[in-house]
C-alpha cells in the first residue's frame, strides 16, 4: 500500500511541475519583446522627454486608450496588414484584439465622443504579430510616439505642421542624416487610373509600390504581375512614374496625369504644401517622391515617411536605379517616422458617417532608441542611470541618525538625494559609488562639521571641498546642480 501511495505522490508532483520540471523551464523573454536595463531606459527617456517637449512646444494636448479595442473597431483598417493584429482568446464575452497602431484608435475616440477639433499627442506600446528584427529596431511590442491635428482648416497648414515637427524632432536627437519623403494618395490614384490598373486593385498595387525602398524594382514589377494579376502593361507604365519624374511641376505638365482630377487636386495641394515648408524652412530635408506609397488602407491624402541616411561610398549595387540613372548619394538606414492625412477614418466610426478631417505623423521610436544605444556603445561617455544631485556621507562611525535627518532635510526641500543602507559604511565605499553613479556631489558629516554647525560639500569630478553653513546647504546644492 505505501510504495502505491508514494507512486501516486511522485506522478503528482510531476503533474503539478515538480523539481525536475522547474529546471527544464528556460527563463526567456517572449519572441520579439525585450527588457530594458537602467542604462537603456536612461536613454529612452531622454528621447521621450525631447519628442514630448516637441508635442507641447506646437500646443498638443496628451490622451490615453485602452491597450487593447473591439476586434471589430481594427478589422478592416490596414489593408494587408491586417494578418499582423494580434487577436485576444475568446473569453466567453466581447472579441479583442490589441492595437496595432494609435491613429485607430484616435478616430474611434474622437468618433465616441464627438470630439471634431483637437491637436493631440498619445504616446503607448502597439502590438505587430510581425517577423521581428531586434537589431534594426522591429518589434512585436514597441512604443509609437503619435501627434495628429484633427479638425476643419485650410488645406496643408496643418499637413506642413506635422512635417515641421519630424524635422525638429530628428534635429533635436541628431541621428545623423535624413530625407523626408513626401506624396500624395491622390497622386497615387490617379497615376493608377491612367496606367490602366483596375480600381478593385488600387490598394493592393499601393501596397506592392511601398516595398520599393526594400526591394529593386524588378521584384515589385514581378509581384505586381504575377502575384497580383496586374497586367504587365500598366506596371510597366507605373515603373516610368515611380521611378522618372519627381517633380509636381513636371507631373502637372504630363499629358496623362492632367487628365485625372484627382491627381491635379494633389499636386496642387502638393505645391501648396512646399511653399508652407518653405516658411518653416525645413525644405532642405524634404523631397517629393512619387515610389511612396505608405500601405494602410485609411490615408486619404498627403503621405510621408522620414529616412535616415549614413553617408559614404554608395555599394555598386545601389550606384545605379531601375531607370539607369544615378542614385542619389548615401545609403537609407531606414524609416524613423511616418504619417499622413486621414480624412475618412472617424466617418467610419460615427453612427452617421460624419467626417473629422485628420493629419498626423508616428514617431518610430524603437528605430531611435536602437540608434541612439548603439551611439551611446560606441562613445566612452557615461549614461547616468540616476538624477541624484548629492550623496550625504559620514566620516566617522555612529553618525546614521545624522545621515538621515540630513538625507530628510534635502528630500523636503526638493533635492535628490542618497543615503547608503549601512550604519557605518567606509567613506571611500561612499565616494566610489558616487565615481560610479556619477552623483556630482557629496554632502559629508563628521563629529566636528556637527558642532560646528555646517557640512563638508565635496565636489565628486574635482575632489574639491568646502564647509557650507547648514543653512545654506540646500541653496548651494541647488547653485551648483541648476546645469545637471
Amino acid at each position: 500500500m505505501i510504495p502505491f501511495n508514494v507512486a501516486k505522490l511522485l506522478e503528482l508532483k510531476v503533474q503539478l511541475g515538480g523539481d525536475e520540471g522547474r529546471h527544464q523551464f528556460t527563463l526567456k523573454t517572449a519572441k520579439g519583446t525585450r527588457d530594458y536595463n537602467p542604462k537603456q531606459m536612461a536613454i529612452r527617456e531622454k528621447v521621450f522627454n525631447t519628442i514630448i517637449s516637441c508635442f507641447k512646444r506646437h500646443g498638443a494636448e496628451n490622451i490615453d486608450t485602452p491597450v487593447f479595442e473591439l476586434k471589430e473597431t481594427l478589422t478592416g483598417k490596414y489593408g494587408e496588414d491586417s494578418k499582423l493584429i494580434y487577436d485576444l482568446k475568446d473569453q466567453g464575452g466581447e472579441l479583442l484584439s490589441l492595437r496595432y497602431d494609435l491613429t485607430v484608435p484616435f478616430a474611434r475616440y474622437l468618433a465616441m465622443n464627438k470630439v471634431t477639433n483637437i491637436k493631440r499627442y498619445h504616446i503607448a506600446k502597439v502590438y505587430r504579430r510581425d517577423n521581428p528584427a531586434m537589431t534594426r529596431g522591429r518589434y512585436r511590442e514597441f512604443y509609437q510616439c503619435d501627434f495628429d491635428i484633427a479638425g476643419q482648416y485650410d488645406p496643408m497648414i496643418p499637413d506642413a505642421e506635422c512635417l515641421k515637427i519630424v524635422h525638429e524632432i530628428l534635429s533635436e536627437l541628431e541621428l545623423g542624416d535624413f530625407r523626408i519623403k513626401v506624396n500624395d494618395r491622390r497622386i497615387l490614384d490617379g497615376m493608377f487610373a491612367v496606367c490602366g490598373v483596375p480600381d478593385d486593385k488600387f490598394r493592393t498595387i499601393c501596397s506592392t509600390v511601398d516595398k520599393l525602398d526594400k526591394m529593386s524594382w524588378e521584384d515589385v514589377r514581378s509581384e505586381m504581375v504575377k502575384e497580383k494579376g496586374l497586367s504587365e502593361e500598366a506596371a510597366d507604365q507605373i515603373g516610368q512614374y515611380v521611378r522618372g519624374m519627381d517633380l509636381a511641376e513636371r507631373l502637372l505638365q504630363d499629358a496623362k496625369m492632367s487628365q485625372s482630377k484627382q491627381a491635379c487636386a494633389g499636386l496642387t495641394d502638393m505645391k501648396q504644401l512646399f511653399s508652407y515648408l518653405q516658411l518653416f524652412q525645413v525644405t532642405d530635408k524634404v523631397v517629393f517622391d512619387l515610389s511612396l506609397a505608405r500601405g494602410l488602407d485609411y490615408y486619404t491624402g498627403v503621405i510621408y515617411e522620414a529616412i535616415l541616411t549614413q553617408t559614404g561610398p554608395v555599394p555598386v549595387a545601389a550606384a545605379q536605379n531601375g531607370a539607369g540613372e544615378k542614385a542619389e548619394e548615401g545609403v537609407s538606414v531606414g524609416s524613423v517616422a511616418g504619417g499622413g492625412r486621414y480624412d475618412g477614418l472617424v466617418g467610419m466610426f460615427d453612427p452617421k458617417g460624419r467626417k473629422v478631417p485628420c493629419v498626423g505623423v508616428s514617431i518610430g521610436i524603437e528605430r531611435v532608441f536602437s540608434i541612439m544605444e548603439q551611439k551611446a556603445e560606441a562613445s566612452a561617455e557615461k549614461v547616468r542611470t540616476t538624477e541624484t544631485q548629492v550623496m550625504v556621507a559620514s566620516a566617522q562611525k555612529n553618525l546614521l541618525e545624522e545621515r538621515l535627518r540630513l538625507t530628510a532635510e534635502l528630500w523636503n526641500a526638493g533635492i535628490k538625494a542618497e543615503v547608503m543602507y549601512k550604519k557605518n559604511p567606509k567613506l571611500l565605499s561612499q565616494l566610489q559609488h558616487c565615481e560610479d553613479s556619477g552623483i556630482p556631489l557629496v554632502a559629508i558629516l563628521g563629529e566636528q562639521e556637527l558642532k560646528d554647525g555646517v557640512v563638508k560639500l565635496r565636489t565628486v569630478h574635482s575632489r574639491e571641498e568646502i564647509d557650507v553653513s547648514r543653512a545654506k546647504l540646500v541653496e548651494e546644492i541647488k547653485r551648483r546642480t541648476s546645469d545637471v
